[in-house]
């Protein structure tokens, strides 16, 4: 399997189209949103303060994130860091350890690309225990509420060592 992240700017028309095909799990919709959601918050142009990263699996898109940072960011998000927003990985290929992936290559991405960023931070309501379970398992920390009785996780860059997956 080779699996490589890149910027939704960089998707040709045809795989454009196939994000566009993505799908979550129903329950998984009041916490995440739906693809066409996650597009929508893109600018037009292309902006400094966002990015939508598109998880690659043999070419085709299977997983899709915003990160955000200063001016976009959250108002409940610490202003030296970037938020992860609307991670979705298609349903018809959660299970084989893609959201860790996109994880992993998020941190190699922020590494390369917003250098002087140390901390991700997301929101996830406590009612996505599944959500909530994944977050935690890999790497991310309770950091105070977000808003509406939202958990605000954490992750310290240099808490993790990013290797890009093969």
């Amino acid at each position: 399997m080779h699996v490589r992240l890149c910027t939704y700017e960089d998707l040709k028309d045809e795989q454009c189209v196939q994000l566009r095909n993505l799908e979550v799990l129903p329950e998984q919709i009041p916490f995440s949103g739906d693809i066409a959601c996650a597009l929508y918050s893109l600018p037009a142009k292309p902006h400094p303060g966002i990015k939508g990263l598109v998880l690659l699996k043999n070419e085709q898109p299977v997983a899709f994130m915003l990160i955000k940072r200063y001016p976009l960011l959250s108002h409940w998000a610490d202003t030296d860091c970037a938020t992860l927003h609307a991670l979705q990985v298609d349903k018809r290929v959660q299970g084989q350890g893609l959201g860790k992936i996109c994880l992993r290559l998020l941190v190699h991405t922020l590494n390369q690309d917003w250098p002087e960023i140390r901390t991700v931070m997301l929101s996830v309501s406590p009612n996505n225990r599944s959500a909530l379970a994944f977050y935690l398992s890999q790497g991310w920390y309770k950091s105070g509420e977000a808003y509406r009785g939202e958990l605000r996780l954490a992750f310290r860059l240099t808490s993790w060592q990013a290797k890009p997956a093969a």
